[in-house]
């Protein structure tokens, strides 16, 4: 049995897959950065932003889809004068992957296919775990909370 990986650990492995890949990012299907991994720590971006339009763009483009009855969408390619942005879906979240512009589109698209199967079981096992609630309160810590709140109340 192979141990879970991480959100990073998958991703660095798609950053290291390809040399021309400068930034992975894991979104989830709103847009809301879940883990990200760049080549160069001094890689300017905006991983936010980026990472919430390529959800929207996939998203938009999975709908449309749909509504063309064309079947489940794959990747979205993006192709700008010096660089690529490719988007797939990951289950309930989206990857995002930045490369220059030589980059092997075949590396690319086995290589985002593997870890977004790889994404999705991660990502579901983390959204079906119900968080710990531990308050570490004593009781007289507890009767002090209510006395407060009940202060506000009034007050």
């Amino acid at each position: 049995m192979h141990p879970v990986k991480t959100f990073d650990e998958i991703l660095a492995d798609v950053i290291k897959s390809e040399g021309g890949i400068k930034k992975c990012i894991l979104v989830d299907r709103t847009g809301l950065t879940i883990a990200h991994v760049s080549k160069f720590s001094y890689y300017p971006l905006d991983v936010d932003g980026i990472g919430a339009i390529a959800s929207a763009v996939f998203c938009a483009s999975e709908e449309q889809g749909k509504n063309l009855d064309v079947g489940n969408l794959i990747i979205v390619t993006s192709e700008f004068d010096d660089g690529k942005i490719f988007a797939a879906g990951a289950g309930k979240g989206v990857l995002c992957v930045i490369t220059d512009k030589e980059v092997n589109l075949g590396m690319i698209r086995m290589v985002m296919k593997k870890a977004a199967t790889e994404l999705a079981k991660v990502l579901e096992e983390f959204l079906s775990e119900k968080p710990s609630v531990e308050t570490g309160k004593t009781d007289s810590e507890r009767e002090e909370l209510r006395a407060a709140l009940g202060e506000l109340e009034r007050g």
